[in-house]
């Protein structure tokens, strides 16, 4: 492990992206985001749809859709999509490997757990109470509360404001390109977890430590 002791005994805070990090569910993300264009006559392969995944879900509405102009309407299509994906993954909803033992290990620990996500607040709540451990963070900051989504640093700026540590006394969880850029921007230490990408790649990304579940996390923090 490339993250020292000497470090890790030093952390106070742990903030965590939720997609991909917390759950599995990228898959069924771009299989809503493919149904939900394909109602309204857009037809993408994976890989295009792939090109143009970032941001928040407003900004990507408007990146698929220029000629609407209505705030309204652009979060009625993103309410839209989204409904289509809780539909989807509901049945399939379950936490990455030893996170729940993770997380209270960690608060055992003292350690304050905050979540920096795209998600909106209907999905927080929706993979967070489904899964039971809501309870356990500290702090959570949503897509709806930053103007920027990641790679952009604003969420993880105002997750780390929210842990009230420096940013040496924090780590992150991160498991894609833009969410990592986005933490390494803001100053952070990130840990990937290869639940889209290899070891590898969220090496050659910027990640300082590669997990491949929480289990693997633990591990991280013992003696």
């Amino acid at each position: 492990m490339s993250l020292n002791h000497t470090y890790l005994n030093n952390v106070k805070a742990l903030i965590f992206d939720m997609d991909g990090t917390l759950v599995d569910n990228i898959p069924y993300h771009l299989e809503a985001w493919l149904h939900f264009l394909s109602d309204h006559g857009i037809h993408l392969l994976p890989e295009e749809f792939h090109a143009q995944n970032h941001g928040t879900i407003d900004e990507m509405i408007a990146r698929f859709f220029p000629h609407v102009m209505s705030e309204e309407k652009i979060i009625e299509l993103g309410t839209e999509k989204e409904d289509i994906y809780r539909r989807i993954y509901k049945p399939h909803l379950k936490e990455v490997k030893g996170l729940s033992g993770f997380l209270e290990t960690m608060k055992s620990k003292k350690l304050s757990l905050h979540l920096a996500t795209m998600g909106d607040e209907v999905n927080i709540n929706f993979t967070l109470e489904g899964l039971g451990i809501l309870e356990l963070f500290d702090s959570i900051t949503g897509g709806h509360e930053v103007k920027h989504g990641k790679p952009h640093p604003e969420i993880f700026e105002k997750a780390l404001k929210k842990s009230h540590v420096r940013p040496e006394e924090c780590l992150v969880f991160e498991d894609s390109g833009g969410g990592i850029r986005a933490a390494k921007a803001a100053g952070l230490t990130v840990v990937g977890i290869t639940t889209s990408h290899t070891k590898q790649e969220l090496m050659e990304m910027g990640c300082d430590e590669v997990i491949s579940d929480f289990d693997e996390a633990q591990k991280l923090f013992e003696d």
